[in-house]
């Protein structure tokens, strides 16, 4: 079994890419993607935790399940939203959307 600090860096990273892919991007759906990448991280953290300081114990798989049903019902309604956001503006630049403000 690797080192804990393998997985701790493995999920600073992927933090890390989908907070850089949240503040840079434009495209809502790549935003979205990024926020996924960010929920993978923390489940990456919880498995990982749980391995090392509980090894018999289900505790980080049940977190982790309850993120990723938390991410699957954030990724409907911001699609949702994307989807209602193209078709009135033809676009999902996420700059356009500030526009529809007032």
């Amino acid at each position: 079994m690797p080192p804990l600090g393998y997985f701790l860096v493995f999920g600073a990273l992927l933090f890390a890419t989908g907070l850089y892919g949240v503040l840079t991007q434009r495209n809502a759906i790549r935003v979205v993607m990024s926020v996924e990448l960010m929920l993978n991280a923390a489940n990456v953290n919880f498995l990982a935790f749980t391995r090392y300081l509980y090894p018999h114990d289900p505790r980080g798989a049940v977190w982790a399940i309850f993120v990723m049903t938390v991410a699957a019902a954030e990724v409907a309604v911001g699609l949702a939203i994307i989807l209602v956001l193209s078709r009135r503006r033809q676009s999902i630049d996420v700059d356009r959307a500030a526009e529809m403000k007032g």
